[in-house]
């Protein structure tokens, strides 16, 4: 196909990823029949709308991988769309935090990464360095990130998702798919009741079921997606101001993600968080087990392959989602005037992280090419920060295979 202006797409998944991907090929394409299509009633349902709001520098990210490259772009883009159009956006800046030698170590490393990324600004620093930053904090040593930000992402997908209806794109929400079908015509797409419509052209970003949809495109099992929850508790109102950005936590390489953290909202309120354990539901954000996520799990040998090796990881994480006094005990190691705040908490959110069979999780973005459909498998963190990157991306991609 070497024209484009007749041709048709379909992009299911209306998180900011695919949101940003409908947007993308609209502005690339603007004569294509575009269409947007979410088994939700809104966009921005699931992790887009369940996260901290972090926009990420690129610190821990492997160099010349798709996520420090895409993160680094993302991050630029993503500024200059929010600061174009008013939206929510603070450079509030951010410190990773040792408190003992062996996490030194690790922060060294994870500098070297930060300096090989192209990060900005950053900068090793003392306990007077910390201070300096954020005066109710302790430790070591830290890496000062001046850039890292905060932004309300449900707010950019609503505004992308305006961009792209003003353009003339379609969308369908509230429209489950539930086949689809690569042939010699394209890819059809089925919506439970309704027949199947094909287009010359199909990108999943579909985040929690990402793995699902790409099996029913003809894609391999794996990876596949293990879903991990995360907690966030809110503090109270007269610990709003205790710092003046965010602090982190070095992250455990025995459990790789990355710990209890205090985070500015744009909002103005502080946040702790999040925690990482087993989700026995995909998108259960009560907590209720789901029977075929639950089932799904206990018949998938890597994730017992994975728990075997982080045994003592986990129990620490349960002992947090049993007792939030525990919880907040991590964030006060970081800022001890915490030891007597109260905190409410809110609404988790539900990690889609992808895992191969032997139990390995996958750190970079992956994305896979079958027939006519390109199949976005892991985005986790930071793939909100990198969504405009990761859409960019993948339109490049889909242009190169069809030669448009």
């Amino acid at each position: 196909m070497n024209n484009p202006h007749h041709a048709s797409f379909a992009v299911i998944g209306a998180g900011i990823i695919g949101t940003a991907t409908a947007r993308e090929l609209q502005q690339r394409y603007p004569d294509a029949n575009i269409t947007l299509i979410d088994k939700e009633p809104h966009a921005a349902s699931h992790q887009t709308g369940h996260n901290s709001g972090v926009v990420h520098a690129g610190l821990y990210y492997q160099p010349g991988s798709l996520k420090a490259r895409l993160c680094r772009r993302g991050g630029e883009k993503i500024s200059s769309y929010a600061k174009e159009r008013g939206l929510p956006y603070e450079e509030c800046g951010k410190i990773l935090v040792s408190l003992s030698k062996e996490e030194d170590e690790r922060l060294q490393q994870i500098f070297e990464k930060a300096k090989a990324n192209g990060v900005p600004g950053v900068e090793l620093i003392g306990p007077e360095g910390i201070k300096a930053i954020e005066p109710n904090a302790v430790g070591r040593m830290a890496l000062h990130s001046p850039h890292t930000a905060i932004i309300d992402y449900a707010a950019i997908t609503a505004s992308l998702l305006k961009e792209f209806q003003e353009a003339g794109g379609r969308v369908q929400l509230g429209a489950a798919v539930e086949d689809l079908v690569n042939n010699d015509n394209g890819c059809g797409v089925r919506r439970v009741n309704e027949d199947t419509e094909t287009y010359d052209h199909v990108v999943v970003c579909a985040g929690l079921q990402s793995d699902r949809l790409a099996q029913l495109a003809g894609a391999p099992k794996y990876p596949v997606i293990v879903p991990f929850f995360g907690q966030y508790s809110q503090l109270e109102q007269a610990y709003r101001t205790i710092l003046n950005g965010l602090v982190y936590p070095v992250p455990d390489p025995a459990y790789p993600f990355l710990g209890v953290h205090l985070t500015k909202r744009v909002d103005g309120e502080m946040l702790v968080g999040p925690n990482a354990f087993l989700s026995l539901g995909r998108e259960s954000y009560r907590g209720w087990p789901v029977i075929k996520d639950s089932l799904d799990i206990a018949l998938e040998p890597g994730f017992w392959r994975f728990a075997a090796g982080n045994m003592k990881a986990a129990g620490r994480e349960f002992g947090a989602v049993l007792s939030r006094k525990k919880f907040l005990a991590g964030a006060q190691a970081y800022v001890p005037a915490l030891a007597d705040a109260k905190s409410t908490p809110i609404t988790r959110g539900i990690r889609a992280q992808a895992m191969e069979h032997d139990g390995s999780l996958v750190d970079d973005f992956v994305i896979h090419h079958v027939g006519q459909a390109t199949l976005l498998r892991n985005a986790p963190s930071p793939g909100a920060t990198s969504s405009l990157a990761i859409a960019e991306h993948l339109v490049t991609c889909i242009s190169k295979k069809l030669e448009l």
